[in-house]
């Protein structure tokens, strides 16, 4: 089980990502853009550098929504390859069962 202030500064990550999306994306698309001076370039990256670093979405972590480990996750079923197991062999995943051929 990971400790309950990782946790709970991932979810203060995904948050500050939710609040500061639009405000990157405006400014990540006038630095993008062909058309926009060396001059507004300049200034819209230095209010992205101004942005808060955990709000980019690169700093947020996956992890099991079950135990919170990091390592092992598979996204489709956002938990870890320990817990999917355990949860596929008890017949608790729909659709899901151990292959044999």
């Amino acid at each position: 089980m990971a400790k309950l202030s990782s946790h709970l500064r991932n979810e203060k990550r995904k948050q500050l990502v939710a609040k500061y999306a639009e405000r990157r994306h405006a400014l990540k698309t006038i630095i993008k853009s062909q058309r926009s001076t060396h001059e507004e370039k300049r200034v819209a990256q230095s209010a992205l550098n101004r942005l808060p670093r955990n709000s980019s979405p690169v700093r947020v972590r996956n992890r099991c929504a079950l135990s919170g480990r990091v390592r092992g996750f598979l996204r489709r079923f956002n938990m870890s390859r320990i817990d999917f197991r355990l949860l596929a062999l008890r017949g608790d995943i729909p659709g899901v069962r151990k292959a044999s051929w």
